[in-house]
């Protein structure tokens, strides 16, 4: 936690950029003074108890300015302690350590973080690195403020070598537990660090800043926190991509320092005055984009125009407000549709919520165009930051009602995707594989609910199949699966989910049963991998690799005998040899037509069967023929099922209850995890067929029984 480095963003940069920058600008500068404050604080002995210490002000004013009526009394405490103790200790730029601490406190100020984040985030560092112990943070604090401390401390300094990151993130997991205010300081932790990172060995600062790449920065985003994301991605950008920056920053500096109109300024003034001759409230302002932003948009467009640089923020008061100013917009200026896009009606995974369009303007020029209200634009800069306790009463804005069956309030920021890393990271196996499943699904940007067949919804990320969510359902469980219904109908294992399918997961009754290796391929989510290669390493003989050769079907043979008795009505003919075409195997009382054979034979088929058709068109004549009294018979059926072990003797068990006797019996290879059976039985009375085919489907894997439909 103690790394160090350089803004790469100088202040007189930041400022012409960004005013949000130019705020933080001002409290880096800020942090020199608040250094040397805690310097004179060793000889000037603790601050009256009737105000605060100087070093802290700042703090106090940013989170006054969010919480007009928090008890600043407790972050005293927490400070003159984390002073005391970090006193005599130095950061390696030669700062005193507590201007860490600060730093990040004032980060979380900044975003709106309660009183108990803030005094945990003072505290953060001191049970790691000082005297103090975890049960004084309790004493004088209470559990909650010694609960994130613990949380934090759990993640140990990122100073190991690259092998220690994906234990240590694993750690930051567990240790996040059911709050994501653990998260919340990490990610504050991180920024500060960046923003420092300078004094370490270039091959250090770009390990430190591949893994805020690849984790925190993704972690960030799914947190909400855009604030904190967005000058990590420049920080990020300025070390592993020197040259892009360079470049992205001095097209930047010539946009801003031109001297020309700005064009972005201009369409903001043309909107807010439609907006006000429509009698909206509503404030408009330009807001910069920052340098990766930037560097993206350049990749995408090429060159760059003056609207290019940013996009406009409308800020209204309620939710129809959001969809008066779009209509205002569309109906005054030329809408690129092909931009409109509504999180307000369909949120992001992260709790972001906006109206996103582009206008043209009548001199051609394009804007971008976000449209929220004031409580959306927190919650989309700060985040989780923004909602406040998860234990605690619900912030301004929140609906009171939403409460847990314990009485707590359900906690807005323990999202989906966040339960599955808790869930799926006990699991791995090691940390190699849990630091490929963290950043394959920290990748994912994109979540879709699916709902249960008992009313229940799922959270999946987008592309996840049905394996995936089997293992979300069912967990352990899901090692049975045989299929699946999406939306009534019957569908492979790895058909891909989209947005509110519905889903049925068909389970086989047979406990020892598990994956196929086949399912790994289907498998996206780290859950349903870790989970089905776990099976897999234990059950080494279901891993086997399948045979060069294709399996040959298994063959039952019996003898030929007759079915029913069948008689053709031929005048003047002698007795003709009648049997039952195999294409669709006839029983009483099955409609019937006959064709003459080879032989001088005649076949009977169903009056449906498709041979019926081809014979006609082939022109053949049909030949008249009939049941005798015998009601014994002969059919030939089809079962389709998902294949597990035993699905064999319990069909055959099936049809030999029924009173069946099996004259041949076919089984052809597994395709997709299904099997098809093909029998040709012996039926002693065909009255007896109905319930024979239901018997058969009640077989746990089986879906569907016919008879043969074959030409």
């Amino acid at each position: 936690m103690s790394a160090e480095a350089t803004n790469p963003v100088s202040a007189a940069e930041a400022a012409a950029t960004d005013p949000r920058v130019r705020r933080r600008a001002r409290a880096r500068l800020d942090l020199r003074r608040i250094g040397r404050a805690a310097l004179l604080g060793a000889t000037a002995g603790p601050a009256p108890r009737d105000r605060l210490p100087d070093a802290i002000s700042h703090v106090a004013e940013a989170h006054r300015a969010h919480h007009p009526e928090a008890d600043l009394t407790v972050l005293r405490r927490a400070y003159v302690l984390a002073e005391s103790s970090h006193r005599g200790q130095f950061r390696k730029s030669g700062e005193p350590y507590i201007t860490h601490p600060l730093a990040v406190t004032l980060i979380l100020a900044e975003l709106g973080a309660e009183t108990t984040t803030l005094t945990a985030s003072l505290l953060h560092d001191t049970v790691e690195d000082t005297e103090v112990t975890l049960d004084q943070v309790r004493r004088e604090f209470g559990d909650e403020v010694a609960y994130l401390v613990d949380g934090v401390t759990k993640v140990e300094k990122i100073d190991y070598g690259a092998a220690a990151e994906p234990e240590t993130f694993r750690k930051m997991l567990v240790a996040t537990g059911d709050d994501v205010r653990v998260m919340s300081i990490k990610l504050a932790d991180r920024l500060h660090n960046m923003r420092t990172l300078g004094v370490m060995r270039p091959e250090k600062q770009a390990r430190i800043a591949k893994v805020t790449r690849d984790v925190l920065i993704p972690l960030a985003e799914r947190l909400g926190v855009q604030a904190l994301k967005t000058e990590l991605e420049d920080l990020v950008f300025a070390i592993l991509h020197p040259e892009e920056y360079e470049a992205t920053r001095a097209l930047i500096a010539e946009a801003t320092g031109s001297g020309s109109p700005d064009a972005l300024a201009a369409v903001a003034e043309r909107v807010g005055t439609v907006l006000r001759e429509a009698d909206i409230a509503a404030e408009v302002l330009v807001r910069p984009r920052h340098f990766v932003s930037v560097h993206r948009v350049r990749l995408k467009r090429g060159e760059l125009r003056g609207c290019d640089f940013g996009r406009l923020l409308v800020l209204v008061a309620e939710d129809a407000d959001c969809y008066a100013v779009l209509g205002e917009l569309h109906t005054c200026f030329t809408p690129l549709i092909s931009e409109f896009k509504d999180f307000i009606a369909a949120p992001k995974f992260n709790l972001y919520q906006s109206l996103h369009t582009a206008i043209a303007a009548p001199d051609g020029a394009v804007a971008e165009v976000l449209i929220r209200t004031h409580r959306m634009h927190k919650v989309a800069e700060a985040g989780v930051v923004a909602l406040g306790s998860p234990l605690g009463p619900a912030p301004d804005g929140a609906d009171p009602s939403e409460t847990a069956e314990d009485g707590e309030r359900t906690d807005p920021t323990r999202p989906g995707w966040l339960a599955r890393l808790l869930d799926w990271q006990e699991s791995a196996p090691d940390p190699d594989t849990f630091w490929s499943s963290l950043r394959a699904d920290l990748a994912e940007d994109h979540e879709i609910t699916v709902f249960r067949a008992d009313g229940g919804t799922l959270g999946l990320p987008a592309g996840s199949t049905c394996v995936d969510a089997a293992y979300a359902q069912h967990g352990a469980a899901a090692h049975t699966c045989l299929g699946a219904r999406v939306n009534g109908r019957l569908a492979p294992l790895g058909t891909v989910l989209s947005d509110g399918d519905t889903v049925q997961l068909l389970l086989a009754q047979d406990a020892g049963s598990g994956p196929s290796p086949e399912w790994l391929d289907h498998a996206r989510t780290p859950a349903a991998r870790i989970a089905i290669t776990a099976w897999l390493q234990a059950h080494p003989e279901a891993a086997a690799p399948p045979a060069a050769a294709p399996r040959p079907p298994l063959s039952v043979a019996a003898d030929r005998r007759s079915g029913a008795e069948l008689h053709a009505d031929l005048d003047g003919a002698p007795a003709t040899p009648v049997r039952p075409a195999g294409c669709c195997t006839p029983v009483p009382p099955d409609a019937i037509t006959g064709f003459r054979v080879r032989g001088g034979a005649v076949t009977a088929h169903r009056t449906g069967c498709p041979a019926v058709d081809v014979m006609r068109r082939l022109g053949r004549a049909a030949v008249p023929v009939r049941w005798g009294d015998a009601a014994h018979c002969r059919v030939t059926l089809v079962a389709e099922s998902f294949g597990r072990p035993g699905l064999l003797a319990d069909l055959t068990e099936a049809i030999a209850t029924a009173g069946a006797e099996v004259v041949s019996a076919t089984v052809e290879p597994p395709s997709e995890q299904r099997v098809r059976h093909t029998y040709t039985l012996q039926l002693a009375d065909a009255a007896a067929l109905p319930a024979l085919m239901r018997a058969m489907r009640e077989v746990p894997g089986v879906y569907d029984v016919a008879r043969t439909h074959r030409l």
